[in-house]
């Protein structure tokens, strides 16, 4: 793997990352336009698309806020550009070290049992094996944990949300939200959250030295989210076998090969892209944004596409018919220990997953949510039945597998960091 600088990218796409800013107001202008009953642009009833187009940017801008804190390293494949990040929110090591500790303290969450890593462990590339989250209080989510692999190169977050476009937004939702709760802080125990922090007595060394700005190493729920949003942002997961075989340093077995062959031809390229093999990819080379959702044929309750009203998709945000059912597409970057599958964790296995795309979506024949979503007319046009043998689909199984990054699973720069230390050596946040 290449190590790329920021300062390196920067000097041939200056301050690109302006243009989130830019994106979002895109974005947030799109969702005005749907209270007021405008229609989203659709490619068709397969996807909806939100589409921005980040400008060129100047050509001079600052080289330090393109850069952020010089002992801040993106390491990347050479082909990769290093994702955006917010201009008042500049990565830097202490500010990283500082995340990883919240991000595992549960005296983050409003009655101290759950910390964010509670719902991602680093094993199952920060996802939890559940079907459906479950918050501090006990109240499950209607949807599954998304990895947090690469999430640094996001363009929005949450399973169907294209409002929410910064890990800081985004983390507010689990942090503050009521419906569902899930770290359960309110206005009732939001003083006491951060009077707990305050009491540590090495947090306030650790504020200061990822906010250097105020040296009395404040403690604030403003520092908080930046920490751990930068934090999650060093999740980076690009030394899988299908990276080492990129670079050269490996090569795929016969049914590996075939199965990225078949991967290609079966156009499941066209919602996971290379090189994360996700939609929604933005560095800070991106120009043109192109953020879809998609409808994957899993339900169809009413003969007109209907979804499960627990999880109904794009619509709870647009209020549009045809986004019932709308998802992005995850990142299938170490897939392999991520099951259960789909927004609600309905799909079992990953062969289960890799039939239910060759037959065209999904029929449940029983239980209330039974119906023929092979027919839905919801469904994406990209999600039709492909003739993919037994061996075939065995095929893409084992390419899928060649996804997994093992050390990123185990990476001890994004471990717990107040797990029991060796015998002998005493750990401290």
């Amino acid at each position: 793997m290449g190590t790329t600088t920021l300062d390196a990218w920067g000097a041939r796409w200056p301050g690109t990352w302006l243009g989130a800013g830019l994106l979002a107001g895109a974005l947030c202008a799109g969702q005005q336009a749907f209270a007021a009953g405008d229609s989203p642009r659709a490619a068709d009833a397969a996807s909806t698309t939100f589409t921005a187009t980040v400008p060129t940017p100047p050509a001079a801008s600052s080289k330090k806020a393109a850069a952020g804190p010089a002992d801040w390293v993106w390491q990347l494949p050479a082909d990769v550009a290093p994702p955006r990040v917010p201009a008042d929110n500049p990565m830097s090591t202490a500010k990283v070290e500082l995340g990883r500790f919240l991000f595992y303290d549960k005296r983050l969450s409003g009655n101290g049992t759950q910390s964010c890593g509670s719902c991602h462990f680093q094993r199952l590339a920060f996802t939890d094996g559940r079907a459906h989250g479950l918050g501090s209080t006990g109240e499950a989510h209607p949807r599954s944990p998304m990895s947090l692999a690469n999430v640094a190169f996001n363009a929005t977050y949450t399973w169907a949300n294209p409002a929410l476009i910064t890990l800081e937004r985004q983390m507010t939702n689990p942090v503050f939200g009521e419906t569902p709760v899930e770290m359960g802080v309110n206005d009732a125990n939001v003083q006491q959250v951060l009077q707990r922090l305050q009491a540590e007595p090495s947090y306030p060394r650790r504020f200061a030295a990822a906010f250097p700005e105020d040296p009395q190493g404040a403690i604030s729920w403003d520092h908080v989210i930046k920490a751990v949003s930068a934090f999650e942002r060093s999740l980076l997961s690009f030394n899988s076998k299908y990276d080492r075989v990129k670079e050269g340093k490996a090569r795929f077995s016969a049914p590996e090969a075939r199965g990225l062959k078949l991967f290609r031809q079966a156009e499941c390229v066209k919602c996971h892209q290379e090189p994360n093999f996700s939609n929604q990819f933005l560095t800070v080379a991106t120009r043109d944004v192109d953020v879809s959702f998609y409808n994957k044929g899993l339900y169809n309750l009413d003969g007109r596409g209907a979804y499960p009203a627990a999880s109904p998709g794009l619509i709870e945000i647009t209020g549009k018919a045809a986004d019932m059912g709308h998802y992005r597409a995850p990142t299938l970057r170490n897939i392999e220990v991520t099951a259960p599958y789909m927004h609600d964790g309905s799909v079992a296995t990953l062969q289960e997953a890799i039939a239910l795309y060759a037959d065209g979506g999904r029929r449940l024949t029983q239980g209330p949510n039974a119906g023929e979503g092979r027919a839905s007319p919801l469904k994406s046009a990209l999600v039709h039945p492909r003739a993919l043998s037994r061996q075939d689909q065995a095929d893409l199984l084992a390419f899928l597998k060649t996804l997994t990054d093992p050390q990123f699973l185990r990476d001890p720069r994004h471990a717990d960091p107040f797990q029991s230390p060796p015998p002998g050596k005493r750990r401290t946040p």
